[in-house]
C-alpha cells in the first residue's frame, strides 16, 4: 500500500500539478468572495508528519484558524484549510468588506466569515482534483478550530492514528492587488491509505 512518506518523483510531480490547479481555482473563488484581484504565486509542496507541520505554518503557540472537512466520495479522509492568526483576521475583514483591524478580536462575525472562506476554498481545491483525475469527491460541512497550531494539529493527528500520521501540504500565497497585501494559507490533504492508492491511479503514476 503507498503511503504519502514513500512517494516517487513522477507521482509527487503529478500531485504538485494537481495542487497548483486547485490553487488557481482557490485564487479565483477568494477573488469572487473579496471582490479583489488575485494573483498566486507557484504553490510549495511539502510532504511531512503531521506533527511536523506546526512550525511551517508559524510558531508553535501562535494561534491559528483551521477549517476542517472530511473527505467522502471516491476518496476518503480530512482535509484543514489554515490561516495563522493576523491572515485569518485580514481575511475576515476582506470578506465582511471591513477596514482593516490588526488588534481586532477574533468574534463570531469573524469566526463565521473564516468558516465560510474555508468552505469555499477547500471545496475548490477538492474540485480541481474531482475534475483533474475524473473522481468523485464530496465534502463535509466545515468546522472552525481557532487554537495554538500545535493544539489544533495534534487534535487531527489523534483523530486519524498512527497509520496516517503523514501530511500533504499546499502553502499557496494570495496577492491582493488592489490592497498591494500578500496573505498565505495552507491545504492540508490527510488522505487515508486506499484514497491515496486510488489518486495516484487517477493521475496514472500508481
Amino acid at each position: 500500500m503507498a503511503n504519502l512518506s514513500t512517494l516517487k518523483d513522477r507521482q509527487l510531480d503529478a500531485l504538485r500539478e494537481t495542487a497548483n490547479i486547485g490553487a488557481g481555482h482557490a485564487a479565483t473563488a477568494l477573488s469572487q468572495m473579496t471582490g479583489n484581484t488575485i494573483m498566486i504565486t507557484v504553490p510549495t509542496i511539502t510532504i511531512a508528519a503531521l506533527e511536523d507541520v506546526p512550525s511551517q505554518i508559524t510558531d508553535s503557540e501562535e494561534p491559528i484558524a483551521a477549517v476542517l472537512m472530511h473527505m467522502l466520495g471516491d476518496l476518503t479522509g480530512r482535509t484543514l484549510l489554515v490561516f495563522p492568526r493576523p491572515t485569518a483576521i485580514r481575511l475576515a475583514h476582506l470578506m465582511l468588506r471591513r477596514p482593516h483591524n490588526p488588534n481586532a478580536d477574533f468574534g463570531d462575525l469573524e469566526q463565521s466569515a473564516i468558516k465560510e472562506a474555508g468552505n469555499i476554498l477547500s471545496g475548490a481545491y477538492m474540485n480541481a482534483l474531482s475534475e483533474f483525475m475524473g473522481l468523485m469527491l464530496l465534502p463535509s460541512p466545515p468546522s472552525l478550530a481557532v487554537d495554538m497550531s500545535t493544539a489544533v494539529l495534534t487534535t487531527a493527528f489523534l483523530q486519524f492514528g498512527t497509520d496516517h500520521d503523514m501530511v500533504f501540504a499546499v502553502e499557496t500565497q494570495f496577492f491582493f492587488q488592489d490592497a498591494g497585501e500578500r496573505l498565505r494559507g495552507f491545504f492540508l490533504l490527510l488522505p487515508d491509505g486506499a484514497s491515496l492508492q486510488t489518486l495516484l491511479r487517477a493521475v496514472r503514476v500508481a
